[in-house]
């Protein structure tokens, strides 16, 4: 096994492998012949940080569920974890970048966006589960005018949906929340499209074009509030956000802000950033909020 720093970000390690076998050595040039010929249409990301049973259960949905789709999978292992998957074994191709230090949520999906070959560029946490393959109706919705990004319907493990779009936050509603300590939705899906004013990051589909053109994810925010910021500045430069609720994949949710002091104070410091933020103030001035 060799490894080299990669030309793009000296803190990722690319690792690649010499086989002996001939026979060996014609398959793998042969297959990657094959992947750099095969047109890909979506990009999907995935980081791991330590959740390599979620991950391998998500591949596990994708292959079986999403034959037809051209796609390719960027997996990023934020810490080091084993993986051992024989590429073969699933009908599209996987890149994997292995990180020396932890990254961002931003940093993370940037670094896969800059290796990304498909049309359109899908942001995965690895706790998600496809029953289904959402790409297709998601593909067609952006075929609409001014649609910068598209989400599915987000459902919990029981079938109820949850609170995956959202009303950008504002000081009143926030405490409003840690007062009443409920969650409500704040909006009502039913068959058709609904244009939102942020969807969480668990699941985001965007075209290609429109990632590069935001310059991607702001990287000044290392975890939460990266999905509110990114879709605040598509609302700026007037483009939308749905949702289709005809697509559905399930959350088995992992809420560590809720149970860790260190995620705790990432989020209310991601939420403080925000609030004092200039795309906040736009927002605020041209009464979206």
């Amino acid at each position: 096994m060799y490894q080299c720093h990669s030309v793009l970000d000296p803190g990722v390690v690319l690792y690649f492998e010499i086989r002996t076998s001939v026979d060996d050595l014609y398959s793998l040039f042969a297959m990657e012949k094959i992947t750099e010929s095969r047109p890909v249409t979506i990009s999907i990301s995935v980081v791991s940080h330590g959740q390599m049973d979620m991950v391998m259960d998500l591949m596990q949905d994708i292959h079986a569920h999403c034959h037809g789709q051209a796609i390719e999978l960027i997996l990023t292992l934020n810490i080091h974890e084993v993986f051992t998957v024989d590429e073969h074994h699933f009908f599209y191709p996987i890149t994997v970048i292995r990180n020396t230090v932890p990254q961002g949520f931003g940093a993370n999906h940037n670094q896969a966006f800059r290796v990304a070959r498909g049309d359109y560029f899908c942001v995965l946490n690895p706790d998600i589960r496809l029953d289904v393959c959402p790409f297709q109706a998601l593909l067609g919705c952006l075929e609409e005018v001014k649609i910068g990004i598209v989400a599915p319907r987000v459902l919990n493990p029981s079938g109820t949906t949850e609170d995956s779009a959202r009303r950008f936050p504002t000081l009143k509603k926030i405490m409003g929340k840690l007062v009443k300590k409920t969650r409500s939705i704040d909006y009502a899906l039913g068959d058709e499209l609904v244009d939102v004013d942020w969807v969480a990051g668990m699941f985001m589909l965007f075209p290609h074009a429109v990632f590069e053109n935001l310059k991607g994810f702001n990287e000044r925010y290392f975890l939460y509030y990266e999905d509110v910021d990114i879709c605040a500045r598509l609302h700026l430069i007037g483009l939308r956000v749905v949702v289709d609720p005809g697509s559905c994949v399930v959350h088995h949710a992992q809420r560590r802000s809720h149970r860790s002091l260190r995620y705790l104070r990432w989020h209310v410091g991601s939420m403080l950033r925000f609030l004092c933020s200039a795309e906040y103030r736009q927002l605020k001035s041209q009464h979206r909020l």
